[in-house]
């Protein structure tokens, strides 16, 4: 009887054994669970953040999945003391082992398992949490985790074959979520400390290992003293694993934790919406006309263009990665360098908010307080005032909803009238109110929106880019997506085509107002305010710098309007809606910033147009350059037309409409510009440019109808022409820029813009021109 009972412990010990060890072969070999493939365990974290940087250095964003931050680091980033916490609270003999510890599993199964001492720590290694962090999904029950398990031993011992501990440290740490959207030792050490994590000291290092055994719990934001309390425990081990005396012991746990807390997310930093923009263009798929709505052709159209043109936009669906994949910003680990410069930049968004936020702001405020009809005109019925509210309530998240429970449109509009308690934004911070969903939508119109562009002419380099005031309240990029009508702006553009067709800025034209006959109809442009010189013959020189509308039309009828439309497409302008017409002169097309400042890069580049260049290179998570990119310039106009249009740009900023610059700004530097306002003071432009500068930008409300009532406040002048004094003002006073003040436009030496103009201009009819032949 002994002897059957020895032969079945002998039998039942090697079944348990063969058992054991086909279980863990099978394993292995992905028969039982999830094994990654091997490739997977040779690059296990492929899911890394995306970094964007600034063409000084810096990184200013980045992009990946679910909102996390992962940005990852090398072992040598890493503090020694941050290491030595980690390995003697997570895995004190991590390097000891290849991947499991036995010694520390007994000790687990006995006091934890058998005896039910719950603090007596854990069994696994740190190389089996980076496995369970990688690669196993969340138990939802004892057992379940107990069959994970094996798993999690078969892979950690893989990862500990392929891998130094060096490399296992990085990835550990580069992989554990510390909370506060701050997935990764990187952004850990940003968000909490404002860090890098090779700088941290040991109070800090400690308290965020501190957190790899509970965030949630020991949360230092929510539970300091907690966080406090689990930071000692760390220095207590650190000090039994002899990485710290008794006396550094001592003195750290004494210390208390100063944090320097801020969240990171996409919307917050500098050029949140270049950032965005550069985003969703890398990611850009191929247009097709049915996944555009029926009524943004336009869009549809700029896409098409782009795809065809530029390898920037869509390129991670125009490139495949090694193993056939496109690429994808969200988790490939990509290094995006970028042309923007964080200090421009940073200057660009304080200018903005300067003018607009301190002074514009306030002002309308001023204008509309009070008024029933407030934020829009007072031109306006109330039918029509409803009718935009209306268009604004459907485009609401809270409508649809309602909308989609079978709620008609007289219930839901009872629903957007009634007062609830709401946050709402503020140039001063958030505000809890109670308000109706309705007036928020007012409230929310009655703020100004801009956007502005600075870009290198010489190659169309992108040096600053604001698309707005504040990205999570107002997303709609006013830069590169908005269009708005462009008024005065468009004038040089007109000049140009006829400085090609042989005029030049000291021809004569009349300074009266006259009737043209466009298909058939009478068309008599008015100048806002009226004019100086009436009836004189002046210059096209003086009729640019003043702004002069009749002059702009009567340059207008001596040239071919379809030849303008398409001189503005060289210029880099494709909205498709644009016709040949008359009126095309005065400027109601709708167009972009960044098309804009576009254009006006062939005045400073002797008629060589440069469009916007966003990124030089693209590297991969090796640091591999993948990707690299040039500047797209086309010539527009010939040397000689530009130098005619400098000097006459030159004098819009000496002696016209841009005079300010000089006399309220004493901006001394060599430059042209041009202001821009559109009818009722709906939109305001400046557009301004150094030798080496191209810098524009738009002013205006939400919709057309908000706007300035006065011509004095609402004119390109007052509302768009400071934010580029005080732009360009911080610029030349940062001398790392390297932009001079004293630079000034090549020029042949004696240059006359009034040679080779052509006669037959100087005597025009004064009476009604006939230009309908012009459109045959």
């Amino acid at each position: 009887m002994r002897k059957i009972f020895v032969w079945t412990l002998w039998v039942l010990l090697v079944l348990a054994v063969i058992t054991t060890v086909v279980v863990f072969y099978a394993i292995r070999e992905g028969k039982i669970g999830y094994m990654p493939p091997i490739q997977d365990l040779e690059n296990p974290i492929n899911r890394y953040a995306t970094q964007v940087y600034s063409a000084d250095g810096r990184v200013i964003g980045t992009w990946s999945y679910d909102r996390e931050n992962r940005v990852c680091v090398d072992y040598a980033q890493l503090s020694p003391k941050l290491v030595q916490a980690l390995v003697a609270t997570e895995d004190v003999r991590f390097y000891n082992h290849s991947g499991i510890d036995f010694f520390a599993l007994g000790r687990a199964i006995l006091k934890r398992g058998i005896m039910g001492q719950k603090s007596a720590g854990g069994g696994s290694t740190i190389t089996q949490q980076l496995a369970k962090q990688l690669y196993s999904g969340k138990a939802h029950n004892t057992m379940e985790r107990v069959l994970q398990k094996p798993i999690e031993w078969v892979i950690a011992v893989e990862l500990e074959r392929n891998y130094t501990k060096d490399e296992l440290i990085a990835m550990y740490l580069n992989y554990f979520d510390f909370l506060h959207n701050a997935v990764g030792i990187k952004t850990a050490a940003n968000t909490y400390f404002g860090k890098e994590p090779k700088d941290l000291d040991i109070n800090e290092g400690a308290m965020l290992v501190g957190l790899c055994k509970n965030p949630s719990y020991y949360n230092p934001v929510r539970y300091p003293e907690r966080a406090e309390e689990r930071r000692n425990v760390v220095l207590g081990q650190m000090l039994k694993a002899g990485y710290l005396t008794e006396s550094e012991y001592n003195e750290w746990k004494e210390k208390p934790l100063k944090l320097n807390f801020h969240v990171n997310d996409h919307k917050d930093g500098v050029a949140v919406y270049f950032r965005d923009m550069l985003r969703r263009y890398m990611m850009a798929k191929q247009p097709e006309r049915s996944n555009y709505p029926s009524w943004n052709y336009v869009k549809f159209h700029q896409d098409s263009i782009l795809w065809e043109t530029d390898p920037l936009f869509g390129w991670c669906n125009k490139n495949v990665k090694k193993n056939g994949d496109h690429y994808n910003v969200y988790g490939d680990g990509l290094k995006v360098y970028t042309t923007i410069d964080s200090r421009m930049q940073q200057y660009a968004e304080q200018a903005v908010r300067e003018h607009v936020v301190n002074f514009l702001q306030p002002a309308f405020n001023r204008q509309i307080r009070g008024k029933a009809y407030a934020p829009f005109s007072g031109n306006l019925s109330a039918a029509q005032i409803k009718k935009i509210l209306m268009r604004s309530v459907r485009q609401t998240e809270r409508y649809r909803r309602l909308s989609a429970e079978g709620m008609s449109d007289d219930d839901i509009m009872q629903e957007f009238k009634k007062p609830t308690e709401m946050t709402v934004f503020t140039y001063h911070g958030d505000v809890d109110t109670i308000m109706s969903p309705l007036d928020s939508i007012r409230y929310y119109k009655s703020f100004l929106r801009c956007g502005f562009m600075s870009m290198d002419p010489r190659n169309g380099a992108v040096k600053a880019y604001v698309g707005g005031l504040d990205f999570m309240h107002f997303g709609y990029d006013m830069c590169r997506e908005g269009r708005r009508q462009v008024g005065s702006t468009i004038k040089p553009l007109l000049y140009s085509l006829a400085m090609e067709n042989g005029m030049s800025p000291c021809d004569l034209a009349p300074n009266v107002q006259q009737t043209y006959m466009v298909a058939g109809k009478p068309w008599t442009p008015r100048n806002s305010g009226g004019s100086s010189r009436y009836g004189e013959m002046v210059t096209l020189k003086w009729g640019l710098a003043q702004s002069n509308n009749w002059i702009s039309a009567y340059v207008m009828s001596k040239q071919n309007p379809s030849a303008f439309v398409n001189l503005l497409r060289e210029f880099g302008i494709n909205n498709p809606d644009i016709h040949p017409s008359m009126a095309l002169c005065l400027g109601p097309c709708e167009i972009t910033v960044e098309e804009m400042v576009s254009a006006y890069t062939a005045f400073a580049n002797h008629g060589i147009r440069a469009a916007a260049y966003y990124v030089t290179k693209i590297c991969d998570n090796e640091g591999n350059v993948i990707a690299e990119f040039q500047p797209r310039m086309n010539e527009v106009i010939s040397e000689a037309s530009a130098n005619k249009m400098l000097c006459m740009l030159r004098g819009v900023i000496d002696g016209g409409t841009g005079g300010r610059i000089r006399y309220r700004y004493n901006m001394k530097c060599d430059m042209g510009g041009k202001t821009g306002t559109t009818n009722n003071n709906s939109d305001a432009w400046f557009m301004g440019f150094t030798p080496n500068l191209v810098s524009g930008l738009w002013i205006g409300g939400d919709d057309r109808d908000i706007h300035f009532d006065s011509m004095q406040m609402g004119q390109g002048a007052t509302m768009a022409l400071p934010v580029w004094a005080y732009y360009m003002r911080k610029v030349f006073n940062d001398k790392r820029l390297g932009y001079s003040e004293g630079a000034v436009f090549e020029l042949p030496a004696g240059y006359d813009p009034c040679e080779g103009g052509d006669s037959e201009y100087d005597s025009p009819d004064l009476d009604v021109v006939n230009i309908g032949d012009i459109y045959e």
